[in-house]
């Protein structure tokens, strides 16, 4: 469901599957365990992600809320069609920061 990596002080979430309100809990939980006190920075890459929820909606915001608190920054990229659109839809490709992809990603969050 969630694979982490590191790229220098970013913390590099890639999601899979579904999230949605059978895991949105699970997911949440494994983002939170994942980004230790020091981290400022946390890319989630959709680029496996297949379908996203109004409460896996809720786990991004809770997130990106955190990292705020924090001073950090939140982004996400490679978004399919459908989940982009529902970006869209719910206005949260005005609060959160998407990318095409994940190098375009890196480059904002590293900037």
């Amino acid at each position: 469901m969630i694979d982490t990596a590191r790229e220098g002080p970013i913390l590099i979430a890639g999601l899979s599957g579904r999230i949605d309100g059978t895991n949105a809990r699970q997911v949440q939980t494994e983002l939170e365990s994942a980004l230790g006190d020091d981290d400022r920075r946390l890319l989630l890459d959709f680029a496996d992600l297949s379908y996203i929820s109004s409460a896996g909606l809720r786990v991004v915001l809770l997130v990106a809320r955190q990292l705020d608190q924090k001073g950090g920054q939140l982004a996400v990229c490679s978004l399919s069609e459908s989940i982009s659109e529902i970006f869209k839809i719910s206005g949260f490709d005005k609060i959160i920061n998407v990318h095409a992809d994940r190098p375009a990603a890196l480059a904002d969050l590293q900037g």
